[in-house]
């Protein structure tokens, strides 16, 4: 049996190596303000919690190592992007995430969506191209992350989330 030590001493371990392949994931793409603005966003902190557990679950499993990152990195890059759009005004309208500005406010609306929407599809390249999967578990992945982060998943649940706001400033009227 592990004692909370030895997962702490895993956790803090596997952040600094996840922390290293997330930074690897910045794009250099044409706009440096979107280049700049992901940075921001995967710069941003977090205790890992979501990958951390993907690579302890994938490795009981007996996933490859390659496998188990890229998993992680789809993950981390799905909730970011669900954060960064959680705290537009449209939605939640929050001004500082993990003790920092939210990326709206740090760059702008728009370059907040784009981020966002970038975020989405480099999750998405992450798992369709990471070559020590088979095609079928790649597409395995990718189908899971897809209903996981889509309209039976994180959509889903922001929009009860909004209608939940929706009602509580109805009744507070």
């Amino acid at each position: 049996m592990q004692t909370e030590a030895s997962l702490q001493d895993q956790l803090h371990d596997f952040c600094g190596v996840f922390n290293d392949h997330l930074r690897a994931l910045a794009p250099h793409g044409p706009s440096q303000r979107l280049n700049d603005a992901i940075a921001y966003a995967l710069e941003g902190g977090g205790k890992r919690l979501r990958p951390f557990l993907t690579m302890v679950i994938a490795r009981h499993h007996g996933a490859h190592e390659s496998t188990m990152m890229a998993a992680g990195l789809a993950l981390e890059l799905i909730h970011t992007y669900s954060l960064i759009h959680d705290d537009l005004p449209a939605m939640d309208d929050d001004d500082l995430r993990r003790g920092r500005p939210t990326l709206h406010r740090q760059f702008d609306e728009a370059t907040a969506i784009l981020a966002g929407d970038a975020m989405q599809s480099m999750a998405f390249s992450v798992l369709a191209n990471e070559p020590t999967a088979d095609p079928s578990m790649r597409m395995k992945m990718v189908a899971e992350l897809s209903r996981a982060s889509g309209p039976e998943g994180i959509c889903a649940g922001q929009d009860l989330d909004l209608a939940g706001l929706s009602n509580a400033r109805n009744h507070q009227d």
